[in-house]
């Protein structure tokens, strides 16, 4: 059960800031060209991108995924390498043989922990995930995809919490714990599919109200969440010029 216990308060924080996107996962770069080259556009606001090259860093270097993410650290922007928790059922020693991978052939800036638990009996497991990858890439982002709201506990071992990833019609009716009340909105991202053009001002402004300083709404659709973020939303440059220029500090 997630860990909400809503408030109507609004987050002044949140409001005042600059949102930023958080790219789950583009298609490869074979595939998607156009795709890793916008995000690599000057003053594009990108937080950080996933490099997945299959499900995972792949079985060994692939020259366009080293390309793309070479643009993107030219760009200033972060790449991180996406490792499937699988629910905290995922052996460590797998877990830290991808991230080698991805950081000896893609020197990636962080990681991406996809499926990752939100109770607090999975807690113990994930802090030792975290502590190990920061003591391989120093510093090393790290964002926890739980796609709701965690045990509170989570948010001290992590840069990031993607604490909603779903469908706009969830999204719209969705609350924000209490506890997140308590930290900045860099420490929290939403992730949303299926976001029409017309209301993609209300979800602006639901994000900045909920205290989310990282965002990715696309109008896409597919069988999975997966298949939603390969390609940029149709209105891309529309949603770029509404956040407004900037880097990753």
């Amino acid at each position: 059960m997630p860990y909400v216990t809503s408030t109507g308060t609004r987050r002044t924080g949140a409001v005042a800031g600059r949102l930023g996107f958080g790219v789950p996962g583009c298609a490869h770069p074979l595939v998607a060209p156009a795709e890793w080259a916008e995000l690599a556009r000057p003053y594009t606001p990108l937080h950080w991108a996933v490099l997945n090259v299959a499900r995972g860093p792949g079985a060994r270097p692939d020259p366009h995924c080293l390309a793309a993410a070479v643009r993107l650290h030219e760009a200033r922007g972060r790449v991180l390498g996406h490792l499937d928790v699988r629910f905290g059922t995922r052996p460590f020693g797998e877990l830290l043989s991808d991230a080698h991978r991805f950081l000896e052939w893609y020197q990636v800036d962080g990681f991406y922990l996809d499926r990752c638990p939100t109770e607090r009996p999975g807690l113990a497991e994930v802090r030792r995930i975290a502590t190990t990858l920061r003591a391989l890439r120093a510093p090393a982002y790290l964002v926890f995809a739980h796609g709701t709201h965690p045990h509170p506990s989570y948010v001290e071992s992590a840069d990031q919490l993607v604490t909603f990833s779903g469908q706009w019609a969830d999204y719209r009716w969705s609350q924000a714990a209490a506890w997140t009340a308590d930290y900045p909105p860099e420490r929290f991202c939403h992730l949303v599919h299926g976001v029409p053009r017309t209301h993609l001002d209300e979800a602006l402004r639901i994000a900045r109200w909920q205290g989310a300083g990282t965002i990715y709404f696309t109008d896409r659709q597919g069988h999975g969440q997966a298949d939603a973020w390969e390609t940029l939303p149709g209105y891309w440059d529309e949603i770029v010029s509404r956040i407004g220029p900037g880097v990753t500090e």
